[in-house]
């Protein structure tokens, strides 16, 4: 009875409050660097999903002001000569109005105001106020304050802009106020264009992963054998990667120019394979018969495709070949000894110990390959067929200025790519090694 009232009132193995306390100092520790990742990747995030819901344009940025420039004419030349200071004012924003526009200004020594002022406005002690009121959206108008100039002012001119205005006012700010639309979104579904850059974005991201895993596959199985040079040649098949994607990027539009000039286009006509030279990267299809049907082929988008596949090959060739290498070999000589040929090694024995590195990989690089802009507006500026959704936000935000249709074709990119991530997680084999 006694030894089991001490068993029950034991505490379990790692629940004591020695095991309570070293659990709070790790949180504790990792708290700085959980912050740190959440504030890099969730604020812009949550920034984008908050711009997607407003109609905030480029010139939205800053709220609107009122900007003052200030001038003096004519230039005085002799003490009593008369002048005027002008100050025309504009509202910096087409679509926000400003209200309660209050404005204030130093008159410099030496200048006396002769004349009426605008009523809105009122002087003491050299110190010139206005209360303006309201300024529509795009409002704009001079204030003109008529001067006499002394002697003082012609010994030490001093430039009426040299002391600037102070101007105040009450504007609504659209990236912070509390009014959301769907009209983003609506704007961007129901162009006749984004079904066709999605299609075009999702043949770019599923051939362009596939080949690139499919080349590394095979680079790694080529070069997981001993032979004379190998480090080397695993050295060349790296530089795709590692080679800056301006350089490379360069390089290829230069070897497929369809002018003079282009490599390929040279080659193909000297062997006769083509009549004239193909514009790879400018034209969008051409027509394909085959078996009786007459198909569109993607010419840009399929050369597009290849340099990403080429690129970006070296990745999974060396993950997939790090898997390989630590496989055991008893297994392939076991195998060899009941007469497996190699491809029978390979398909029942290896694709199953690299198919939890191959789900990986695919992962990797169709999140990777789906948010690519800089292959694509390198070599084609998105054009011929090619633009797919990571141009589209490119264009909505900076080419036509619509900072919100741009936020939401990114909350479209992240959609797709979380149902992409929750699809894998879902589904992706194990690995069996």
């Amino acid at each position: 009875m006694a030894e089991s009232t001490a068993s029950k009132s034991t505490p379990p193995k790692g629940r004591g409050p020695l095991s309570h306390s070293e659990m709070r100092l790790a949180y504790l520790m990792i708290l700085p660097t959980l912050l740190i990742v959440m504030s890099i990747v969730l604020l812009p995030l949550l920034a984008n999903f908050w711009i997607s819901f407003k109609p905030v344009q480029l010139g939205d940025l800053r709220p609107p002001t009122v900007i003052a420039n200030e001038r003096m004419r004519p230039v005085p030349k002799a003490a009593g000569d008369l002048s005027e200071i002008s100050y025309r004012l504009r509202n910096s924003s087409q679509r926000g109005d400003i209200d309660n526009v209050v404005f204030s200004d130093s008159l410099p020594e030496g200048l006396t105001i002769d004349g009426d002022i605008d009523q809105r406005c009122s002087i003491s002690d050299r110190v010139l106020d206005c209360n303006l009121g309201a300024y529509a959206a795009g409002k704009r108008e001079t204030l003109k304050i008529p001067v006499v100039v002394s002697q003082s002012y012609i010994d030490d001119p001093v430039k009426p802009r040299q002391s600037k205005p102070v101007i105040s006012g009450d504007a609504d700010n659209i990236l912070t106020n509390s009014v959301f639309s769907l009209e983003n979104y609506r704007k961007i579904f129901s162009a006749s264009e984004f079904w066709g850059v999605l299609r075009v974005s999702l043949y770019y991201t599923v051939f362009g992963t596939i080949g690139a895993l499919v080349f590394g596959l095979f680079a790694a199985q080529l070069l997981s054998a001993t032979f004379p040079g190998r480090g080397i040649l695993r050295g060349f098949f790296l530089f795709p990667y590692v080679a800056p994607v301006i350089a490379v990027a360069f390089a290829w539009v230069l070897l497929l120019d369809a002018g003079p000039g282009g490599t390929l286009n040279a080659i193909l006509m000297k062997i006769g394979a083509i009549d004239g030279p193909v514009n790879f990267l400018g034209q969008r299809s051409v027509p394909i018969t085959v078996f009786g049907f007459t198909i569109r082929f993607p010419v840009a988008l399929t050369t597009v495709i290849s340099f990403e596949v080429w690129r970006y090959f070296p990745l999974s060739f060396l993950f997939i070949l790090a898997r390989m290498q630590s496989m055991s070999s008893e297994t392939y000589e076991a195998a060899e000894m009941d007469g497996a040929t190699p491809m029978q090694q390979f398909w029942y024995i290896s694709l199953p110990q690299l198919a939890g590195i191959l789900a990986v990989l695919f992962l990797l690089r169709f999140i990777w390959t789906f948010n690519k802009f800089d292959d694509i507006f390198l070599l084609t500026g998105g054009g011929a067929g090619t633009r797919t959704l990571t141009v589209d936000v490119y264009e909505q935000a900076f080419a036509v200025s619509n900072l919100g249709a741009g936020a939401a074709v990114a909350v479209v990119v992240f959609v797709v790519l979380l149902c992409s991530a929750l699809l894998f997680f879902k589904y992706s084999p194990q690995d069996d090694g």
